[in-house]
């Protein structure tokens, strides 16, 4: 009896330790997160430390909606990447592997080239429904009878990746008035966000991330291989299915307002996994807020930088993301043995 009260009580404070230590890892994260809202909102190329009437147009109508958007958008790809690299059992996994981005760009450049840019949503709603179209073909592509194979969902996506790359560029090319724009377009940039834009991009990232929250643990199935997860009652083609499904729509509706920003979804599940390990109940949580964080730094160097100009914040996290996807490839060739 004793024996069994002692096991009780290490138990319950083996738990309440890690219960504490929880709080005060999410707690840590949101005042960094907070504190970084706070420098985004206050630096910036103009000064409004005195608070005019200017001021404050600058501070609640264009600095306060990036900042928010920074938040939804960082959150959206970093969960993304994780639920990509866990379908497809490689950390070298991006949101953009499946040609989401290039599809959408290619809807915003034709929607620039034909004039839709004069109206409101013009430019989001092309590139989003041509991001949608992109997933459709490419999930088709994929399909061999009633199964999605990985390789060929892989191979699919490079294609289209490629091709839709290169029309863009004829584009450009063709249209040298309007290349501007769609050349900073393709960069990625959050200059002139909405408080409309972040409220329909953050409906997409709070019903995307319930979701693939509730598909993390067959996310950790997953990892073990289809016949593992499947012998333990997974329906392992519809599992994919839905958690590519729910996460490509979340990387349009980013990419559909705020242009191509690529490497969050690799980098920060992979920073997130060497603290934590493997188990996606705990990464995609956590890959929220190392989104938030990854997305508002790189918002803050591209506007401070070379103020009062600013910096496409797609190259920002491209100049972070490139080495490091260096550094994962060489890491992944170490382990190759032939």
């Amino acid at each position: 009896m004793l024996k069994r009260r002692f096991i009780f009580l290490k138990r319950r404070k083996k738990i309440g330790k890690r219960t504490l230590r929880k709080f005060l890892t999410y707690s840590i994260l949101t005042i960094v997160v907070v504190a970084l809202c706070f420098v985004a909102c206050i630096f910036g190329s103009v000064d409004i430390s005195a608070m005019t009437q200017q001021d404050k147009f600058i501070l609640y109508g264009i600095r306060v909606p990036r900042v928010l958007m920074c938040l939804v958008s960082g959150a959206c790809l970093a969960v993304c990447g994780t639920s990509y690299q866990a379908v497809f059992r490689n950390p070298l996994s991006d949101p953009y592997i499946l040609g989401v981005s290039s599809g959408a760009s290619l809807g915003a450049s034709i929607a620039i080239i034909v004039g839709l840019d004069a109206f409101i949503l013009g430019v989001p709603c092309a590139a989003f429904l041509m991001a949608l179209l992109t997933v459709y073909a490419i999930m088709k592509l994929s399909q061999i009878g009633n199964r999605m194979h990985v390789t060929t969902l892989l191979l699919a996506g490079i294609s289209i990746n490629f091709l839709f790359s290169a029309i863009i560029s004829i584009i450009m090319f063709i249209d040298r008035n309007d290349m501007h724009k769609i050349y900073f377009w393709t960069m990625g940039s959050l200059s002139g966000v909405r408080y409309s834009d972040v409220i329909v991009v953050a409906c997409f990232a709070v019903l995307g991330i319930f979701v693939l929250g509730i598909y993390a643990k067959r996310m950790n199935a997953l990892l073990l291989g289809d016949m593992s997860a499947q012998s333990i009652g997974i329906n392992v083609e519809k599992t994919k299915k839905t958690i590519l499904i729910v996460a490509t729509l979340m990387t349009a509706a980013v990419v559909s307002y705020c242009g191509v920003i690529g490497f969050i979804g690799l980098v920060v599940p992979h920073i997130v996994r060497l603290i934590v390990g493997q188990d996606n109940r705990k990464i995609l949580p956590l890959s929220v807020f190392g989104g938030m964080i990854f997305m508002l730094s790189a918002d803050i160097i591209s506007r401070v930088v070379i103020a009062p100009n600013e910096l496409p914040i797609g190259s920002i996290t491209s100049l972070i993301g490139a080495p490091f996807f260096i550094y994962l490839l060489y890491n992944a060739k170490k382990n190759l043995h032939f």
